[in-house]
C-alpha cells in the first residue's frame, strides 16, 4: 500500500519514459539506412551553435526525424523560438545536401522542437543542473520485511545527491499538490517538511521537473 504522500499519480508521467527520444530524452533509432548519418549530422550542427545540445533524437520508419533540442547556456534548458528556427534551418539545409549526396533519402520530414517544461531529468548528470526545481518522482522501494518491491511516486525536492555511491535523498517539495494534503490553504505541514526519502540512482524510474502552470 502506498503512504499518503504518493498516493496522487500525474496522468502524463505514464506516457514518458526515459531514452524514448521523444519526451523522454535519449536517442531512439528505428535501423533505416540512414538515420546513423541523420544523427551525426544533427550532433554536428548542435555543435556548431555552440550552446545547443540534442535533448532527444527519433527516427521513424516513415522517413521522419524528431529533434527535441536544448539550451545548454540555460539554466531551465529551453532553447528560444529563434533558436529551434535557427538550428532547423540549419539541421535542413545539411540534410539537403546529404541527399545530393545519396545518404538521405529525399522524402524526409523534419520536426524540431524544446524538451518542453516538464522535461525528463537525467540522471545523474542533470540533477545538480535542476536541484532548486520541484521534480516528479516514480521509484521503486524494496519492502524488507518480504523482500519484494513497491513502486511509489511523488513531486518531491531534491535535498543532496552523490555520484560516488548512486544515491540521492528527497524531501517534500512546497508545491500546490502537497500544500493541498494539509489541507486547502495551509502550509506544509511539520511531518511533511520532514520527511526524506533515500533512493538509489537505479531504483528511479522516471524524474522530470513539475510544473504548476
Amino acid at each position: 500500500m502506498r503512504n499518503w504522500y504518493t498516493t496522487f499519480a500525474l496522468t502524463v508521467s505514464y506516457f514518458l519514459k526515459a531514452g524514448d527520444g521523444g519526451g523522454g530524452g535519449g536517442i531512439s533509432l528505428t535501423g533505416t539506412s540512414w538515420d546513423k548519418d541523420a544523427l551525426a549530422i544533427a550532433e554536428q550542427v548542435a555543435l556548431s551553435f555552440g550552446d545547443l545540445g540534442l535533448y532527444a533524437f527519433k527516427t521513424l520508419s516513415n522517413s521522419t526525424i524528431h529533434v527535441r533540442i536544448e539550451k545548454l547556456s540555460n539554466k531551465s534548458g529551453s532553447p528560444s523560438i529563434v533558436d529551434v528556427e535557427a538550428f532547423s534551418a540549419t539541421y535542413r539545409a545539411r540534410l539537403d545536401e546529404a541527399k545530393v549526396a545519396g545518404s538521405i533519402p529525399e522524402n524526409i520530414s523534419l520536426e524540431v522542437s524544446s524538451p518542453g517544461v516538464e522535461r525528463v531529468v537525467r540522471i545523474p548528470q542533470d540533477l545538480d543542473r535542476f536541484k532548486e526545481r520541484p521534480m516528479y518522482v516514480k521509484y521503486v522501494s524494496e519492502v524488507s520485511d518480504t523482500g519484494s518491491s513497491s513502486e511509489g511516486d511523488g513531486v518531491f525536492r531534491l535535498v543532496s545527491f552523490d555520484l560516488k555511491t548512486g544515491c540521492c535523498t528527497w524531501g517534500i517539495a512546497d508545491v500546490r499538490v502537497n500544500r493541498e494534503k494539509a489541507g486547502k490553504g495551509r502550509p506544509l505541514s511539520k511531518k511533511q517538511r520532514e520527511w526524506r526519502l533515500n533512493t538509489a540512482f537505479d531504483s528511479l524510474r522516471l524524474v522530470r521537473l513539475h510544473s504548476e502552470i
